[in-house]
Formats: C-alpha cells, sequence, structure tokens
C-alpha cells in the first residue's frame, strides 16, 4: 500500500466513502465500522491495515452517524474534588492520552468537594449520554460510590470507591514507602526517622506503617515514633527542628510528601546538617514544583499518575465495550532518585539514569 496521502475526495470529486476504505485495506466495509469504531475482535494487523488506509485516503467517519448508529456520544466524563489540580491534572493527562486516541473527548467537572454540585454533575453529564465517567479526587482514601444502579460504567481513579465491585485504579502507597526505605538501607543509612501529614489522613497513615514495616524486615526501628503533622513546609521545619532538640542520631528522613521534605531540608541546612552527605533525604509525589526547587534535588516517590490515568482510561472502555475489568487495580510506584541521596551504587542495584538526569528504581 503506498504511503502517498490522498485527497479526502476521489478524482471526480465525490468524498471518500466507507467503501473506498474497504477496497484500500482489502477488507469488508463491515470490518471497516469495526476498526474505525473500536468495536468488535480483530486482529491487530487487520485494524493497523484499516486505519492506515483510512489515513491515506484522508476519510474521517461522520460522527453524527457513528452516534446514531452505534448507540455511543464517544464522550467520557471526569469528575474530581481536586480544585487544586496536583493530583487531577496529570490523571486528565494519561485520560486523554487513551481516550483521545479512540476520538473521545472529556467533559471535566470539578464537584470542589460539594456533594450537591457533585450530583448536579452527574445529572448533567447522564442527561448529555456520556458513555462513562471516572471518578477522581485529591485525596487516595475510599469514598462512598458516586451513584447506585447507574445506567453507563463508572471507574474510580486514585480515590476508590468503598463499594468492592465498583472498579477502582488506586497507587500502591505502601509500595511505595517500601521502595523509600529499602533505597535508604542500600545506600548505608540505618538512623532513619519519618516525619509526614495528619494523623487521621489515610495516605500519612498507610505510608507511615509501610515505612515502620519495611524497617522492622531488616531488624531495625525508627529512631523516634513517626512525627505526624501537615502536609506543609512549615510543619517540615517545626519537624526537623523537633529532631534535631531530641538527642537522637540520624541519617536519613523519609517524609511523606515533598512539601514536608522542603521544609526538613531547609532546617538542616540552617543548622548546619549537610544534605545527603549528614542526612540522607527522600520525599513522596516527586511534585516537580518541589522536588527539583528543594536544596539539593529531591530524590521522591513518584505515584505515576498519568500512567495511573491511562489505566482508568483503558479499564472503561473495556467496560464500556462490554468487558469485566479487574474491580481493583493496584498501581506500582516507582523512586526517583536525586542529589538528596546521593550515594555510590552497588555494581548490582536495579537502578538506571533516565533522561532529566535522576535515577528511576523499578
Amino acid at each position: 500500500m503506498s504511503s502517498r496521502k490522498l485527497s479526502a475526495t476521489d478524482g471526480r470529486g465525490r468524498p471518500t466513502t466507507i467503501a473506498d476504505v474497504a477496497q484500500l485495506a482489502g477488507v469488508s466495509t463491515g470490518t471497516v465500522s469495526k476498526a474505525l469504531n473500536g468495536r468488535g475482535t480483530l486482529r491487530a494487523e487487520t485494524r493497523s491495515r484499516v486505519l492506515a488506509a483510512a489515513e491515506q485516503l484522508g476519510f474521517h467517519p461522520n460522527r453524527a452517524a457513528v452516534t446514531l448508529n452505534s448507540g455511543r456520544t464517544y464522550t467520557v466524563g471526569m469528575i474530581t474534588t481536586d480544585t487544586i489540580g496536583r493530583f487531577s491534572i496529570p490523571l486528565l493527562m494519561g485520560v486523554e492520552d487513551t481516550l483521545g486516541a479512540g476520538e473521545m473527548s472529556v467533559f471535566l467537572c470539578d464537584a470542589r468537594d460539594d456533594r450537591i454540585r457533585e450530583q448536579y454533575y452527574l445529572r448533567t453529564l447522564l442527561s448529555r449520554r456520556v458513555d462513562g465517567i471516572i471518578v477522581t479526587g485529591r485525596r487516595s482514601h475510599a469514598r462512598p460510590p458516586i451513584g447506585a444502579d447507574l445506567p453507563i460504567p463508572v471507574v474510580y481513579a486514585f480515590t476508590s470507591s468503598t463499594d468492592p465491585e465498583d472498579v477502582s485504579v488506586v497507587p500502591d502507597e505502601a509500595g511505595g514507602a517500601r521502595k523509600a526505605v529499602e533505597h535508604l538501607l542500600t545506600i548505608g543509612r540505618r538512623r532513619i526517622a519519618h516525619v509526614t501529614g495528619p494523623e487521621h489522613h489515610h495516605s500519612a497513615v498507610v505510608r507511615a506503617s509501610a515505612t515502620v514495616a519495611g524497617l522492622a524486615a531488616a531488624g531495625l526501628d525508627l529512631v523516634v515514633p513517626p512525627l505526624f503533622g501537615e502536609w506543609s513546609e512549615a510543619w517540615g521545619r517545626h519537624a526537623a527542628k523537633i529532631l534535631l532538640g531530641s538527642g537522637k542520631e540520624f541519617d536519613a528522613v523519609f517524609c511523606g510528601s515533598d512539601q514536608i521534605a522542603r521544609g526538613v531540608a531547609d532546617a538542616l541546612r540552617a543548622s548546619g546538617r549537610r544534605v545527603p552527605d549528614d542526612v540522607a533525604l527522600v520525599g513522596f509525589d516527586n511534585w516537580d514544583v518541589m522536588a527539583l526547587a528543594c536544596q539539593p534535588p529531591l530524590t521522591s516517590v513518584d505515584m505515576e499518575l498519568q500512567q495511573l490515568g491511562r489505566t482508568a482510561a483503558e479499564l472503561l472502555l473495556a467496560a464500556i465495550n462490554g468487558e469485566t475489568p479487574p474491580r481493583r487495580h493496584v498501581h506500582p510506584c516507582r523512586l526517583v532518585v536525586r542529589d538528596s541521596t546521593a550515594a555510590p551504587m552497588l555494581p548490582s542495584s536495579p537502578i538506571a539514569a533516565n533522561a532529566e538526569g535522576s535515577l528511576d528504581v523499578t
């Protein structure tokens, strides 16, 4: 098949039709319809050949006709409670990566932690006949289902549902904390402290528990019990002062967020402690605004929110197409190693440099 792109009309000025695509691809018009609409079971080679033929002919199916024939609108709603966008924006980017490839549009609705507003958006999306809904937020703890007996599939991303029958995609925060602990042990740190957010916060509790368990597996304890406080730089600075005044020697601090870690770094520097020479420092979230502005640049656990969004969209598409996706998908985190834990690496360590000059630990 020639790679030359043709116009969307034939030599007589007639608009290109689905039959023209079928003839060029050597398949039936029904196969072309399945390939372009993402429906049915086709071999990957056949689907690729049809898409290439459509691209070569400049053929784009009439969306209104496709909607009428398939009963689908090729739209998806996304409801979030993350007003800042710290977590929902990278997740949305991943969702759009996947849905955009299928020429599906996303309606983003910000419920602002308001149940009434959330239900209004739900009714609005249903009235627009979206094919499915993704629900997310700024906290990873489980939330009540957005509705019961809805006529379309719903996937919960980052924020899970309390209903075990709902499809939820969540980050493995405990696994991320274990990777941070293992990394600190690998570079020879043994006197480790943990500073994190509010004691009632799901993420703070999960990350602290995994930190304690990871050290226990190595026969170690935290130098002091986990320091719970706020998700802020101010708390990080205050917590560092508590550690410095405790009389306990420590050579590493694992923080429950990058904001906390940046505050800890500031306080350590002000006290004359060098990072990482005297104290290695690890954060959580891999928020570039914080991690790269920290002095030195911060090693941090990345929840891979963009990839988590892609996974959520893939599961939603599967449900829209009549498949039954797994009810709960726990997405792995990765550790991005930067200068705040710089140390000679062991030859057998499973670490590879990435494009931004940091190291990824998988």
